[in-house]
């Protein structure tokens, strides 16, 4: 097997079926690959419409929600390919996605794991490659500290706003919501994280590549469109303490803080 998939799904049925199309009509041209839709106990189904109308997808279900990290690690678990891209529900992919990425990491046999070019639906470029983060850069993301000189300085060079995003370029880590990740660096490296249940598990990931001398990568040549959410950014500021997705947040940052300061 050439290329696995994995797709997990939380209450995104239409956002994952969208997926999935967009997967079977893309180039493979002579790739092997599978498709493994994982469900995080939506109670929507997923199973049943998958099975009618995509029989050959692999389908897991798990009896709870695991979250991202253990979520989408049932179903890398289950995967055969050479290479596994690990993929959000909310994502589509072009025609030849996968046959560019696939080249690319034939090409680098250094790179552990490579992302596209991500666009927007309203088709600008989407933020998705990042430097390592500062300890208050989350804070300044989710507050108007932010607005603060400081503050500023520091989110432009985590957003690599220096970067036009055009050529590839070997960056600290990618937004999990596409990810092409080599099997053997992942058998190295280990799967996610499961202690983050949401945030920080791609952070994560990426840092224990590169710990084992693998190279993170992004390649613009591959392109998606991610329709993002950034739940944890939605609340007003001044709820960003009680509301679940930023106490979520929150806690994986001081996890992450944890493992790795």
């Amino acid at each position: 097997m050439d290329i696995s998939i994995v797709i997990l799904n939380y209450k995104s049925k239409g956002l994952a079926l969208n997926c999935v199309k967009s997967i079977k009509e893309a180039d493979f041209d002579n790739l092997k690959h599978e498709i493994i839709a994982v469900d995080n106990n939506s109670g929507d189904y997923i199973g049943k419409i998958l099975a009618w109308q995509y029989p050959d997808v692999k389908f897991i279900q798990n009896k709870s929600n695991l979250g991202m990290g253990a979520g989408n690690n049932a179903g890398v678990r289950q995967a055969s390919g050479k290479y596994v891209a690990i993929m959000n529900p909310d994502t589509l992919v072009f025609k030849d996605t996968f046959k560019k990425l696939y080249s690319y990491m034939e090409s680098e046999p250094e790179a552990g794991i490579a992302g596209p070019l991500q666009f927007n639906p309203d088709k600008t470029i989407q933020d998705s490659c990042y430097r390592w983060h500062g300890l208050l850069t989350p804070l300044y993301r989710r507050t108007p500290l932010g607005k603060l000189k400081s503050a500023k300085k520091d989110l432009s060079r985590f957003l690599m706003k220096d970067f036009d995003h055009q050529s590839v370029r070997e960056v600290n880590w990618l937004l999990g919501s596409f990810l092409f990740c080599r099997a053997k660096g992942l058998k190295q490296a280990g799967l996610f994280d499961e202690r983050f249940f949401m945030y920080f598990e791609d952070t994560d990931l990426c840092r224990r590549f590169w710990q084992k001398g693998w190279k993170v990568v992004y390649c613009p040549e591959a392109k998606i469109i991610h329709n993002h959410a950034r739940e944890s950014a939605q609340e007003p500021w001044y709820k960003f303490f009680w509301s679940k997705a930023s106490r979520c947040h929150i806690i994986s940052w001081f996890k992450y803080l944890n493992k790795w300061k």
